[in-house]
């Protein structure tokens, strides 16, 4: 996440945390009532997307953690996604002070000071928001998410990777709800193409991340699939 342009990084919490968490141990207590996922993706993307990794925000941002990464493995042994949100929310209300490096074996000790993540990035509701859309989504591709670049053309591929988080397509087998659900939406190829490239609302651009053959394969399969 980023503050006024420094860098920063975001401290990896983990979900050894979530312990805590449950007792209601943190900087402000666990996440409480409604969430609203589709603010928290706006505001990732305006605050966080720049240092983070997390596909399906379509952010590839290496100055922090991977937050795909991060929780790919407490996706796999179960963890709830609450848990996973309390932990991302904590980590939001602390920040990440300085990392401490030492040196090797028989050498004298140094210490490095890493980049960090400024504590309260965003706030109150805002936070709560932020935490909830990373925690429905980080992971869910596994920790090694393929770059755009490594995907190819096949529509289906790129729609799991890229937009399945997102959005509820039965063809796909994804039950997305940040964005629009595409079953109901139906929407035909132009539309579909026009929407890949220039994104709209929370929804990113993907004209330069992903190539022209590649926006039409999604778009295409999209077409053929929705409502099916």
């Amino acid at each position: 996440m980023r503050l006024r342009g420094a860098r920063v990084g975001f401290g990896a919490a983990g979900i050894a945390a979530a312990a805590l968490l449950a007792a209601g141990c943190g900087t402000g207590g666990l996440a409480r009532g409604q969430a609203d996922q589709t603010s928290g993706q706006k505001l990732f993307t305006q605050n966080c997307a720049s240092c983070h990794t997390l596909a399906a925000a379509n952010a590839h941002g290496t100055v922090g953690p991977s937050l795909d990464a991060a929780f790919a493995a407490d996706r796999q042994q179960g963890y709830q996604q609450s848990s996973i949100e309390n932990v991302v929310l904590d980590q939001i209300r602390l920040g990440s002070g300085p990392v401490q490096g030492g040196g090797g074996p028989g050498s004298a000790a140094k210490t490095t000071e890493e980049p960090t993540m400024p504590a309260n990035l965003v706030t109150g509701q805002d936070a709560v928001n932020v935490a909830a859309y990373v925690a429905s989504v980080a992971g869910q591709n596994g920790a090694e998410a393929k770059p755009p670049s490594q995907l190819g053309t096949d529509g289906k591929t790129i729609f799991s990777a890229e937009c399945g988080s997102c959005h509820t397509l039965k063809a796909a087998g994804t039950t997305g709800t940040v964005g629009p659900n595409l079953d109901q939406l139906k929407p035909a190829f132009p539309i579909a193409q026009h929407q890949v490239e220039h994104g709209g609302g929370v929804m990113p651009a993907f004209k330069g991340t992903l190539t022209q053959a590649q926006i039409d394969a999604v778009a295409h399969y999209v077409a053929d699939n929705a409502g099916k």
